[in-house]
């Protein structure tokens, strides 16, 4: 599945929805508000708002480590994640909510014309491959929240 699919773009709003400001984490680090801000920030990465650069690591082990990321294998709990989006602090929940909402969306319709943007560790990928991780992306911390 993938983010230029309706369907798909649907059932992630759904989920999203589920979600309210003290629904706890199954696991790792973030609150819900954090969460969703931290999958603001990937978007805003493709969109070019963001900046972040391929790190070393990633331009070593990234094009074998998004092969595994691309296949139907779970992403597992507790990956790295770059520094810059790593989420800390109080967050407003209702508008980081409405921004994620807003990213997602705006991917769905507009995604597809984007093709400048480089992935922190995976490098440079295609829209259809942004589709495809923005989908599991969010599907991984929708189900770390329960939904």
């Amino acid at each position: 599945m993938n983010l230029f699919e309706t369907t798909a773009t649907e059932e992630i709003l759904s989920r999203l929805n589920a979600i309210h400001s003290n629904t706890p984490a199954q696991w790792g680090k973030m609150n819900a508000a954090q969460m969703m801000a931290h999958c603001t920030a990937t978007f805003k990465n493709y969109f070019g708002e963001l900046k972040i650069k391929q790190a070393f690591i990633g331009k070593l082990f990234g094009k074998m480590a998004k092969k595994k990321m691309f296949s139907t294998a779970p992403i597992g709990k507790g990956l790295p994640t770059d520094s810059q989006y790593k989420m800390s602090g109080e967050k407003d929940f209702e508008a980081e909510k409405e921004s994620l909402i807003v990213y997602i969306n705006r991917f769905a319709t507009e995604g597809y014309t984007v093709t400048s943007s480089v992935h922190p560790f995976f490098g440079k990928m295609s829209a259809q491959e942004w589709a495809v991780l923005g989908y599991r992306h969010m599907d991984h911390h929708l189900k770390q929240f329960g939904v």
